[in-house]
């Protein structure tokens, strides 16, 4: 496929366009595969679907859009390095390159990063685009220059980014949040951080609300909400990440990952392939038992799998309108699909909460997404229901126990009402 190229490719086409295939970006990422950045595709859905839990604010949208382009050109093109080898010193290196890009890629106008030819429905990478902007003065071209503002706000974007890539655990640490709080003042300045990162899970009374909320529906409406009910107890339940439950090529999750053990008698859901390529099976509690039995009985199904069992695990209500599915009934639900139901059960969740007077828990949940249920699971078996390290570890798919370990801490919402009640004399010395 050979086409006037910018001498960067532009990644993200606008919303109306955006989850569309491109096959000049599909062209682009199996050259990079070829070149040695094996993740590269991977690394690219994990922006778009970034990119998607922006979509509702389209400023937001277009200045991620504009940051991940340049971020992952300098990444992939530049250095040659995967997502997961930045560190905090490549990350110093790269806003040095922001600072001082190469000339051919400034460009003195605004263009549409894609077009298409008139007649063609096919959008291709506009040659005249430019991942930076320079100005110019009475027709003469500035020297480029990158604001401290500036470089706070790429931080600050990119730091939104690492943040949702140690939520999916594709990579283990935030360079850019590390640059903000400690790097030279020409980078942070102050950076406005608070003590802690943004609560990645539920409370208890939040979660409530959450599974209060998809019973409800599911009551109310079975047809449209029995599976979302079951979706967020699995979730929940087995700490199970979005593709470990979502479709995609050469995976359609089937109900028989349900497994019982004919030794033991206990039941587990299996993972056949989880981050690293690894597999496990997830312990299953009482209660998950229960609500796949009430989810298969609303399918008209046995109330337990039987071995082997094919049945799709989430039915879509619609058939597929775009696709390798389209038209398809029977066929599982996608990431965004998935992400889109949960979203929407949190949303009225949070409803619930402020017409309840909890105001600042509402608007705590409207900033949750898909990925909570799976650190709210965790960090609520470690801290409420008490299991050992290693038995969530096991089950969470963690490569480490230190991983784990970090859900043992709790938010300063948290800490503060544990602390309220602390008395100095545990003997009862002090006079009241």
């Amino acid at each position: 496929m050979t086409f006037d190229r910018p001498p960067a490719l532009p990644l993200f086409d606008t919303l109306r366009y955006f989850e569309s295939s491109n096959p000049f970006i599909n062209q682009h990422l199996a050259s990079l595969v070829c070149q040695g950045i094996d993740d590269a595709s991977l690394s690219y859905e994990h922006a778009l679907d970034f990119l998607v839990e922006q979509r509702h604010n389209e400023n937001n949208y277009k200045s991620h859009r504009s940051e991940l382009t340049t971020f992952l050109h300098w990444c992939w093109c530049e250095e040659g390095v995967s997502l997961q080898q930045v560190d905090r010193r490549l990350l110093v290196r790269y806003l040095d390159y922001c600072q001082s890009p190469p000339p051919a890629l400034i460009g003195y106008r605004n263009v549409a990063q894609f077009l298409a030819a008139k007649g063609e429905t096919e959008r291709r990478p506009n040659p005249n685009w430019r991942p930076f902007l320079g100005r110019m003065e009475m027709g003469e071209k500035l020297p480029y220059r990158l604001s401290v503002s500036a470089i706070k706000t790429k931080l600050a974007l990119l730091s939104a980014f690492f943040t949702y890539l140690n939520d999916v655990e594709y990579t283990d640490r935030n360079p850019a949040a590390l640059l903000l709080k400690r790097a030279k003042a020409r980078y942070a300045g102050q950076s406005g951080l608070g003590e802690e990162t943004p609560m990645k899970a539920f409370t208890e009374l939040q979660w409530s609300y959450v599974l209060g909320a998809a019973t409800r529906l599911a009551n109310e409406q079975p047809e449209q909400y029995e599976r979302t009910l079951f979706l967020v107890s699995l979730l929940y339940s087995c700490y199970l990440r979005v593709s470990e439950v979502s479709a995609r090529p050469g995976f359609s999750p089937v109900m028989g990952q349900f497994r019982r053990d004919s030794k033991t008698g206990v039941w587990g859901f299996f993972v056949p392939m989880s981050k690293g390529g690894k597999s496990r099976t997830v312990a299953l509690s009482d209660a998950m038992l229960n609500a796949l039995k009430r989810y298969r009985e609303y399918l008209g199904l046995p109330a337990m799998p039987a071995p082997k069992e094919l049945t799709p695990l989430f039915c879509r209500h619609r058939a597929a309108q775009r696709g390798r599915d389209v038209g398809e009934l029977n066929a599982n639900l996608g990431q965004r699909q998935i992400r889109e139901l949960v979203d929407g059960l949190i949303s009225v969740a949070s409803q619930d909460a402020a017409v309840d007077g909890l105001a600042d828990d509402a608007r705590e949940m409207a900033e949750m997404t898909v990925h909570s249920l799976r650190h709210t699971g965790i960090s609520h078996d470690i801290n409420l229901n008490g299991r050992p390290l290693s038995h969530v570890q096991a089950d969470a798919g963690h490569d480490s126990i230190d991983t784990t370990s970090h859900y043992l801490h709790t938010s300063q919402v948290e800490r503060h009402q544990t602390a309220r009640t602390k008395p100095l004399d545990h003997l009862g010395f002090v006079a009241d």
